[in-house]
Formats: structure tokens, C-alpha cells, sequence
């Protein structure tokens, strides 16, 4: 099912076929323009109703699929790899400027897009520039990757770890 189209829906829709929807057509739109939807740009998309979508976005939220803006619930922050707002992982891949929320959601995105790219950020140590390019699926460049929190703890506080 491919967002933005029309496609025939089921007479009375899940609450999982609408988050199924929703995830999709919200990746489908992050891929193709490059900017996360809001719930009402997402909604148009959809031709689904705003409330719809917003209840959507709060039980993705919930079950860790996206995380929402603290402040707007009706703006994506992030649905990984991607982050909808400039970190410091700026990565380039299939012609586009990304954002990662951190070293490994980086390499998600050259994975998520199938495609080479260049990751840029710095040193966690030293803040020293660094580069790391995926050639192939390969990973190029040298460094260490370091997670100064144990995955367990990610979610404690996900927008900041």
C-alpha cells in the first residue's frame, strides 16, 4: 500500500490498520519530499481525518514506533533512523541531506534508503570533525562508535540519551 493514493480500505478500519496507514504514509512522505508530515499535512495525504491521525501519532508514540515534539504531539520528532530536526549527524544519501538522532540511526538511514551516503559529525571525546561513508554496504572511514548509555536506558529519556 503505497500513501497518497487512493487504495481501497477495509469498510471498518483497526486501530492497527490506521497506525499501519500512518506509519507508512509518514515514511513514504519523509522518503520522497525529504521533511517529516505534520498530522494535518499527513491527514490531506491520507484523505483521513486530523483526530484520526494525531490518535495515531499518540499510540505510535507510545509503543516507541515515533517519537513526537514534547510540546506539538501533532509533530513527528523523530521515526527512526530519522530525525525531523538537525543533530549532529548530518548524513547525505540518495541525493538528499538527512539527519540522524546519533551514530547508529545514521548507518539505519544509508540502510533504511539502500543506498551509499556520507555521514558527518564529530568526535564524542575530542569534538574532533569526523567522516564515515557507506560504500556498498560497507562501512569506510576510521574511529570508534561509542554509546556512553547501555541501550536498556535509551527510552529513559530517548529525545536527549
Amino acid at each position: 500500500m503505497r500513501a497518497g493514493r487512493d487504495v481501497m480500505k477495509p469498510a471498518v478500519e483497526t486501530n492497527e490498520d490506521v497506525d499501519r496507514r500512518v506509519r507508512v504514509g509518514l515514511y513514504d512522505g519523509l522518503i520522497r519530499t525529504g521533511s517529516m508530515s505534520s498530522a494535518a499535512e499527513l491527514a490531506a495525504e491520507l484523505h483521513a481525518d486530523v483526530p484520526v491521525v494525531m490518535e495515531s501519532f499518540a499510540r505510535l508514540g507510545a509503543s516507541r514506533a515515533i517519537v513526537l515534539e514534547p510540546d506539538d504531539p501533532s509533530r513527528v520528532r523523530m521515526a527512526n533512523p530519522f530525525s525531523a530536526i538537525p543533530t549532529p549527524f548530518a548524513v547525505t544519501a540518495a541525493g538528499r541531506d538527512w539527519w540522524g538522532n546519533c551514530i547508529w540511526d545514521s548507518l539505519g538511514i544509508a540502510a533504511c534508503l539502500g543506498t551509499d551516503a556520507t555521514i558527518r559529525c564529530s568526535c564524542g571525546d575530542c569534538d574532533q570533525a569526523m567522516r564515515v561513508d557507506i560504500r556498498d554496504g560497507r562501512v569506510e572511514g576510521s574511529g570508534l562508535i561509542h554509546f556512553g548509555v547501555p541501550a536498556r536506558h535509551w527510552w529513559d529519556d530517548i529525545i536527549y540519551t
